[in-house]
């Protein structure tokens, strides 16, 4: 029996919608890209975790914001928790590097 508790599966409501805002997050912090992304959003002031401020400057790209308005509610919070955990495994040198998108103040 194990310890660790899985998050259920949520069923995902506009499968098409979904997959075109994740296929931005995944894009943004892939290993070629991340650098150029952090720089981005340091360029426009915008902290990395305030994720509704990224989509509406356009940093995901232009369409993400309403791909991601077009989706229910439930679909949008495993979007914001994907782009959490996305953020988090930036690798740590970039991280030191991109302090301040990271800090909390």
């Amino acid at each position: 029996m194990s310890t660790l508790k899985e998050q259920p599966v949520l069923p995902i409501a506009d499968p098409v919608a979904f997959g075109a805002v994740k296929t931005a997050i995944d894009s943004a912090f892939s290993t070629g890209k991340v650098a150029d992304f952090l720089r981005s959003l340091d360029r426009q002031g915008v902290r990395i975790r305030d994720f509704e401020d990224v989509l509406k400057k356009g940093l995901l790209g232009k369409q993400t914001a309403a791909a991601y308005a077009s989706i229910p509610d439930g679909d949008q919070g495993q979007i914001r928790e994907l782009y959490l955990a996305s953020l988090e495994r930036v690798a740590p040198e970039l991280r030191q590097k991109f302090f301040r998108l990271y800090a909390y103040y």
